[in-house]
């Protein structure tokens, strides 16, 4: 690497362990009722291994044990991790909505990056991750979820 350069895979997977070592909640915008997709098998995992998961899907319902909100807006509880399962294309908004319920992380799924989600996080302080999936990285590093601080996500 030469004098000066930045290694963002190590920055990254410091930001990776950060995340996972820090929020017991796991807000999962595009969360799927149906098993054969990512989208609802990495919330099943993260949730088996200790995670609380609250889903996000614009059809409600019921999910993992919880109240699906259709939109971040709707969440009557403090959010610490936003997991996003949507297409690149999507995720500026995405963390827009983020960064206005107060939340404190964005994680982009495994083939989801988007520069402009990613200024949009880092401007407001938020951690970020792009083009990783929350199960391989929990795997990789051997992790549970933390113990609760509060039932609050976080930070």
């Amino acid at each position: 690497m030469a004098e000066g350069s930045v290694d963002v895979v190590a920055d990254m997977d410091d930001v990776v362990e950060r995340i996972l070592t820090t929020y017991d909640t796991i807000t999962v915008v595009g969360a799927s009722a149906d098993p054969d997709k990512p989208a609802h098998g990495v919330p099943a995992l993260m949730r088996r291994h200790g995670w609380r998961i609250i889903p996000v899907n614009p059809r409600g319902g019921e999910m993992f044990g919880e109240t699906v909100y259709r939109v971040l807006a709707e969440i009557n509880q403090p959010v610490g991790l936003v997991d996003v399962f949507r297409p690149s294309a999507q995720t500026p908004e995405i963390a827009r909505q983020a960064v206005a319920v107060g939340a404190t992380a964005l994680w982009l799924q495994f083939g989801i990056v988007s520069a402009e989600a990613r200024e949009i996080a880092e401007a407001a302080g938020l951690l970020y991750v792009e083009n990783r999936c929350l199960a391989i990285e929990r795997r990789r590093l051997g992790l549970t979820a933390p113990a609760p601080v509060c039932r609050s996500a976080g930070a």
